[in-house]
């Protein structure tokens, strides 16, 4: 317990000065006394309130609640099919909701007047459909005489993944150029529209989903020992990894909606809770969470710092990072 406490500071630690460096760094330099008065409301300028509210503040803390809603499905995902190179992207739920979200920019942008909260979240409610089609169809497909194998859940979601990817660069090409380079942002997971309705939609599902994952993370431990061995012990395997899955996969699909896709996180973040702080779920499921969020808070810092006054998105600046770490994955599984 002392180990996960330590790992849980250190990682609080971390993105506490990912939260410092994004809010008082960027185009419109801010000391830390005049963001501190911002946030207290106490005199700031014009300016300073909409630099901190309406630019900087919503844009970290979404980044949080994505890095968090990722890091702890992917720990999910790894734990139901015991297979630790999996993630949810290979499940197909990001391409998925990449291939509504297209298909939403090229029928409708432009072409339907939205206000309100129906202009912000047309796109992401685009997005969760799109992640629910891909999660009917690996269901539909992943399963066997009843039972979803974890295996071929696998091998179903990178071929739906494939399928939904050509979709979506053939619908992309069929875009006029200012259309498609939006697209070709958010594919490549950036935050860099949030805003405070977007916090919004995402705030119930990080209320809701993860306090019922950590309650049964007793039964992904269990699950690790095989599902002969699990059924044994009294679990029912088939209802657990269907409330598990499911659970994983409306993080996922809300975190893509609102971001696009951001690769890696959920293989990372897991690996690197369970060398912290062990096996157990219990432990490293929250961990997980609190190592996503601050890789995408840093992963954005830098994204919007190192080649200013030009953005590089997110999810490339952790792909950079990630695909090297599945590389080591891979050799170090092999041997």
């Amino acid at each position: 317990m002392a180990r996960t406490w330590t790992a849980a500071g250190a990682c609080m630690a971390v993105i506490a000065a990912g939260f410092y460096l994004s809010i008082t760094n960027g185009m419109f330099d801010m000391s830390i006394g005049e963001v501190a008065k911002t946030l207290l409301g106490m005199g700031s300028s014009r300016e300073h309130e909409l630099v901190v509210f309406t630019f900087r503040l919503p844009r970290i803390v979404l980044a949080i609640l994505v890095g968090a809603a990722l890091g702890m499905a992917g720990s999910v995902i790894q734990g139901v099919t015991r297979n630790g190179l999996a993630d949810p992207g290979i499940l197909g739920i990001n391409a998925g909701a990449g291939l509504t979200v297209v298909l939403y920019m090229f029928l409708f942008q432009g072409t339907v007047e939205l206000t309100g909260w129906a202009a912000v979240m047309a796109m992401p409610m685009f997005g969760i459909a799109g992640g629910l089609l891909a999660t009917s169809l690996i269901y539909l497909f992943a399963r066997e005489q009843g039972r979803l194998d974890p295996q071929r859940l696998i091998l179903v979601g990178i071929a739906i993944a494939s399928g939904f990817g050509a979709l979506t660069m053939y619908v992309s090409l069929k875009m006029n150029p200012n259309d498609f380079e939006m697209a070709a942002v958010w594919l490549a997971g950036s935050i860099y529209s949030a805003n405070w309705k977007f916090v919004a939609a995402m705030v119930p599902w990080l209320v809701v989903i993860p306090p019922l994952l950590w309650w049964r993370a007793r039964t992904l431990d269990v699950l690790q020992l095989g599902e002969p061995t699990a059924t044994g012990l009294g679990a029912a395997v088939e209802r657990e990894k269907n409330m598990l899955l499911f659970g994983s996969i409306g993080l996922v699909s809300a975190s893509v909606a609102v971001s696009g896709s951001i690769g890696f996180v959920g293989l990372i973040a897991p690996h690197i809770a369970r060398r912290l702080v062990g096996l157990r779920h219990r432990s490293s499921l929250p961990v997980s969470g609190l190592i996503g969020a601050a890789m995408v808070v840093l992963g954005d810092f830098i994204g919007k710092t190192i080649f200013a006054p030009a953005e590089l998105a997110v999810g490339i600046v952790i792909s950079i990072i990630g695909v090297p770490y599945f590389v080591y994955l891979l050799i170090r599984s092999k041997s």
